[in-house]
């Protein structure tokens, strides 16, 4: 089995690849989603994180915005955050490789690959990347996305250029759909054995 970790800035276009590698037939660990289930209605962080972070939850589990809020530009408090939430995930992570233990590929989904040291635990990473220009008007036409919040995302995450220069495979993700799509493509043949073999 190949362990590929994707990665790439805010508004890159990562989710959109991971689609398509999930359309491929390739299995997909999306750390964000596990995050939402760990902390969504019923997940089994929302106690913890009220316990360390009051009135961030309710009925719905982690409201995610007040959360957010809490620990933006508090860094004792993001890492209080991390130790909760890190471990959970690497026990999702590990239910998944268990459950495709016969894929030859697998797509580890993870914003912050490089600056969690994710990277270590994949075999090869790949980064998707489009311009400058494009992430900031993709970033900032999402609902409650102000340019302030954006810049403070930015000021957490490892440059765009680092990325693309740490990784093994960048895949452009600025021009159309199928020019993505067929750099996906590229990136699965190289790294799975072709049919038959």
């Amino acid at each position: 089995m190949i362990r590929l970790g994707l990665t790439g800035s805010i508004g890159m276009g990562k989710s959109t690849v991971a689609t398509m590698f999930a359309d491929k037939g390739v299995p997909v660990f999306d750390a964000d989603a596990a995050v939402h289930r760990l902390q969504g209605p019923g997940g089994r962080l929302v106690a913890e994180i009220e316990a360390l972070f009051p009135d961030t939850t309710g009925s719905g589990g982690v409201n995610r915005t007040a959360l957010g809020e809490a620990v933006l530009g508090d860094t004792a408090a993001l890492r209080r955050l991390e130790a909760l939430v890190h471990p959970a995930v690497a026990q999702e992570r590990a239910a998944f490789l268990a459950q495709h233990a016969d894929a030859p590929l697998v797509l580890f989904d993870i914003p912050l690959l490089f600056e969690t040291g994710g990277a270590a635990g994949v075999d090869k990473v790949a980064v998707v990347s489009a311009a400058p220009e494009q992430q900031r008007a993709r970033v900032l036409a999402r609902p409650g996305m102000t340019a302030a919040r954006f810049e403070a995302i930015l000021a957490r995450q490892m440059p765009d250029v680092e990325k693309r220069a740490r990784a093994d495979f960048v895949i452009p993700t600025g021009g159309s759909l199928p020019e993505t799509r067929a750099a996906v493509d590229a990136v699965i043949a190289c790294l799975m054995p072709p049919a038959g073999r």
